[in-house]
């Protein structure tokens, strides 16, 4: 099944396409300010170094989250629309998941997105072959996430969160993912494809992804003391 894959839940969104257990191309969108002018770019990139059209797609796969909120919502109209326009299946998995899906490691693993300050988007997983859910995705602070999956020296981290916190991570006992066996996320969504195609979205029209946190003009705004 030709599927491309989308996702844009973080500051690196990708494209990618695949037909069963081939990766066929990949793009890699690297300036997170400007996700919805360059998504549609990076499509039509992977499908021209593909030699594809839009017609030749059977699927459609996006990441459904948790992540930026501008970000999810640019990934997830374009897969809806993509999948209308030619009426072909869409299937969504958690961008979480994507870190280390097709990347088995010793032991398990927590993928982890920045939810800025010491907060974390993250779910962790028994790195087997087919990735195992251990924790579905939340936000939750860093502190209190590590006292909570105890001793981390079988633990191995990934994702942009976990990058950021390295220097915690490594001298808490964990493992990081190694960056040559980093993949931009939309390839892990296609691994995720072959794994589980119970992931199709069976009511396109209503489905949304799972931002976990309001966008920013919804959120409480702090209250400030008098002057």
């Amino acid at each position: 099944m030709l599927a491309l894959a989308l996702d844009s839940s973080t500051a690196r969104g990708s494209v990618a396409i695949g037909d069963g257990e081939r990766i066929l191309g990949e793009h890699v969108v690297r300036v997170p300010a400007s996700h919805s002018e360059s998504m549609l770019p990076a499509i039509q990139a992977v499908l021209d170094a593909c030699d594809l059209g839009v017609g030749d797609l059977e699927a459609i796969v996006v990441g459904s989250g948790p992540g930026s909120f501008t970000g999810l919502r640019i990934a997830a109209a374009l897969a809806k629309g993509l999948s209308f326009a030619r009426g072909v299946p869409l299937f969504a998995y958690p961008s979480l998941a994507a870190v280390f899906a097709g990347s088995p490691v010793d032991g398990n693993a927590c993928a982890m997105f920045d939810a800025r300050g010491d907060r974390v988007y993250a779910a962790t997983y028994e790195s087997t072959v087919l990735l195992r859910s251990l924790a579905p995705p939340r936000r939750v602070c860093l502190g209190d996430l590590l006292a909570e999956l105890g001793p981390l020296d079988r633990w191995t981290f990934g994702g942009e969160g976990a990058m950021k916190h390295s220097t915690v991570l490594r001298k808490a006992g964990a493992r990081l993912l190694s960056a040559e066996l980093t993949r931009p996320e939309a390839v892990g969504l296609l691994c995720l494809l072959r794994e589980r195609p119970a992931g199709r979205v069976l009511d396109v029209p209503s489905w949304q992804p799972e931002y976990l946190l309001p966008p920013a003009p919804e959120r409480p705004m702090p209250s400030r003391g008098r002057a």
